[in-house]
């Protein structure tokens, strides 16, 4: 992911010149807030993924969108301050950019449900035109911002993450919600964000970063106690990032804070007849116990996994 923002880092292309966000800025973005980044992804004839847009934010302690609380990032604060939504352009007008913000405001809705961040709120700042979209994906429009950045007025928009009435368009709490990228068409009167990319972007994105993740196996740690942390009394979640345990992958399978740590009994997972992963140690027979990462309520809290039919949330039809 590093590899290809550095390319965008140029996406100023994107924007009115009084508008564009410089290099600097947007390096700042990545670097410090890469677990707020998302994109979305297709499925290709030869196994592979290709991107076809993203979304990008930074954190505040400020309920309320100004130059300056746009413009930091404060780690540990409850304010999401979103501030780019690109598709490519080939794929616009299908409905991606409205699933994508969806599917974000979903993911950061199941950890801060969760307990393990403090996020409270997403918060944004469009224009007039853009407002019915913004609304189609559940944030409310609080009206004008006070916020002066090129030549056109600004609108401050805001989506819940722990209210109970919050319906910020959550991926995971429609049946029909789940299924990959790309398959909603716009609904009328909502706009998409028309951002170019700069040429070159999307293939950028394909190739492999020079840096990679490097995890631990879990038994390399001492105790349970080494890898977990109480989100609330008596719930231990994952301290750290669950990664892809290929060679040479690395990929984040589950942000930190998401899986909560539990005994229960084991289960066989895969028919008897296939042969074990060579990468995992086989679970113990079916009439003992077992340490688990339970992920509620949906499954769509994994990150970069996708699911070739529709998931439900626990409890629901």
């Amino acid at each position: 992911m590093k590899s290809l923002m550095l390319l965008l880092l140029n996406k100023k292309a994107g924007f009115p010149p009084d508008e564009a966000a410089d290099l600097e800025k947007l390096r700042f973005r990545q670097e410090e807030a890469p677990d707020l980044f998302l994109g979305a992804f297709i499925s290709q004839d030869d196994g592979k993924r290709k991107i076809i847009g993203f979304t990008c934010s930074t954190l505040s302690p400020s309920e309320t969108l100004t130059h300056d609380s746009m413009s930091k990032h404060i780690q540990g604060s409850s304010t999401i301050c979103l501030h780019s939504i690109c598709v490519q352009k080939s794929w616009r007008n299908k409905g991606i950019a409205t699933r994508l913000l969806k599917e974000y405001v979903s993911r950061l809705r199941l950890r801060a449900e969760a307990g393990s961040v403090p996020y409270e709120r997403v918060a944004l700042i469009s224009h007039e035109e853009l407002i019915p979209f913004y609304e189609n994906a559940g944030f409310k429009n609080l009206g004008k911002s006070d916020v002066v950045h090129g030549s056109l007025p600004w609108y401050e928009l805001r989506a819940e993450l722990k209210s109970a009435t919050a319906t910020a368009g959550s991926a995971s709490q429609h049946s029909d919600s789940s299924t990959p990228l790309p398959v909603v068409e716009n609904s009328p009167g909502a706009p998409q964000p028309d951002q170019q990319i700069p040429e070159g972007l999307w293939e950028a994105l394909l190739r492999s970063s020079s840096s990679k993740n490097h995890g631990r196996l879990l038994s390399s740690f001492d105790s349970v106690t080494s890898v977990t942390i109480e989100a609330t009394p008596g719930t231990p979640v994952n301290k750290f990032d669950l990664l892809c345990p290929r060679e040479g992958c690395g990929s984040v399978i589950l942000k930190e804070g998401v899986g909560r740590w539990v005994e229960r009994a084991s289960e066989q997972l895969e028919p008897s007849e296939m042969p074990p992963n060579p990468l995992l140690t086989p679970l113990p027979p079916s009439s003992q116990t077992a340490q688990w990462w339970l992920i509620t309520p949906s499954p769509m809290a994994f990150e970069n996994i996708g699911f070739s039919k529709p998931v439900h949330i626990q409890g629901k039809a």
